[in-house]
């Protein structure tokens, strides 16, 4: 399976890092508050728990083969550790203000966005997309629940052989929605929506598609609205180009064949456009304690957020092989736009050479965010879940994430 068709339900364990801040030189109210909010490693001579992230990270990346490794660890909203190691490319070292593509992170963003406006009874969750979206087959019978929580049986787009040759033929292309989409409603559906479980990246395509009709807003704006500004993320935004802001963390990755640079490859396929994201360690390390605490939810609203009926679903049939519709859990299953595995609640972007993973576990406060980078020889899958599955052993061994 290639990289960029390692979906969901990985398990992942990084701890979410807060920003750290540094003292004010006096030099004025602006460049104070650039200090303040920093995203710099911690001191070298760390100990405690701290000193554990640190040897874990450096054996992890070591045993891996990683180009780089960034890192930052939160307990109850206090920072345990940051750190990078390696390169972002030859002759320049990793360091955690670097931004890198940070994928399904903004799912994460948009199914909290539909919860909000669920709350506000601005919509219902069981509303049919066929409201926003009448042109989208079997409309009336997808509901805006079943995007969020991908039960509306539409095929994947990135596991169809047609897209993927596309894709490698020229990264470079950008996608419109309605093509990426088309792939997925060329093919049957799984199953009748809502019942059963498979992952489609249609799904979410759809979801901020919907959500612009609904708000009337553009979904970048909505999300810099409603998700990006009232948690202080400063940087991760949306960019409707391959651009990433400096400083970059630069990908490398050998899915077409050969060991290339992919930093600037075009993203516009990963997920609905407007929230195709970058972002840095310390800004996702705060995503994955408020997305993963319901901050900007009310507590009815995070807790459908965690168990919105996919538990239970996710059988194999004579239409959809156990290979797509995966068991769903009470341990294990995808929540609206998350996922929540053993506790913690999840997300694990992984493409075109970048992977990472914001992790928060409820029980313990405990955040962890991890991006990686990949030399010739690193492994398959989502390497930034495996090195948060290593700290979650550290520090939290009764609440295991899977290596991906």
């Amino acid at each position: 399976m290639t990289r960029i068709r390692t979906v969901a339900l990985c398990a992942a364990t990084l701890i979410a890092v807060t920003l750290q801040t540094t003292a004010g030189s006096g030099v004025g109210a602006a460049a104070s508050d650039r200090k303040r909010h920093a995203c710099v490693s911690s001191p070298t001579h760390a100990r405690g728990s701290a000193r554990q992230v640190l040897d874990v990270v450096k054996r992890a990346q070591k045993e891996l083969h990683l180009r780089s490794v960034l890192f930052r660890v939160n307990v109850r909203g206090r920072e345990v550790v940051t750190g990078a190691l390696g390169e972002s490319k030859t002759g320049v070292p990793a360091k955690p203000d670097m931004h890198f593509r940070s994928g399904s992170v903004g799912i994460a963003y948009m199914g909290t966005v539909l919860l909000q406006l669920v709350d506000e009874k601005k919509v219902r969750l069981d509303d049919p997309v066929s409201r926003w979206l009448p042109e989208l087959p079997h409309a009336r019978q997808i509901t805006l629940r079943m995007l969020g929580s991908t039960t509306s049986g539409l095929h994947d787009y990135v596991t169809d052989p047609k897209f993927l040759a596309a894709l490698y033929a020229n990264p470079y292309r950008k996608w419109t929605a309605k093509e990426l989409v088309g792939f997925s409603t060329g093919h049957p559906l799984w199953y009748k929506p809502g019942t059963n479980w498979s992952y489609s990246h249609a799904n979410f395509v759809l979801l901020g598609a919907a959500l612009e009709k609904i708000t009337g807003t553009r979904l970048d704006v909505l999300l810099r609205q409603r998700v990006m500004g009232p948690l202080g993320l400063r940087d991760t935004r949306n960019s409707y180009t391959p651009a990433i802001q400096a400083p970059v963390l630069h990908a490398y990755d050998a899915e077409r064949g050969t060991y290339e640079e992919s930093t600037f490859w075009n993203p516009s396929w990963t997920t609905a456009p407007g929230a195709v994201l970058t972002s840095n360690i310390c800004d996702l390390a705060r995503s994955a304690q408020a997305i993963g605490a319901g901050e900007l939810l009310s507590r009815h609203a995070y807790k459908v957020q965690l168990s919105p009926g996919t538990i239970g679903l996710g059988k194999p049939t004579a239409t959809c092989p156990a290979t797509v519709c995966l068991p769903m859990t009470a341990a294990r299953h995808y929540g609206v736009a998350v996922i929540v595995l053993n506790g913690w609640i999840v997300q694990n972007p992984s493409f075109y050479g970048y992977a990472a993973i914001q992790a928060y576990l409820p029980a313990q406060k405990l955040s962890i965010a991890v991006s990686t980078t990949l030399t010739r020889t690193s492994p398959g899958g989502n390497t930034a879940q495996v090195v948060a599955s290593r700290i979650a052993h550290a520090l939290a061994p009764r609440h295991p994430l899977a290596a991906g």
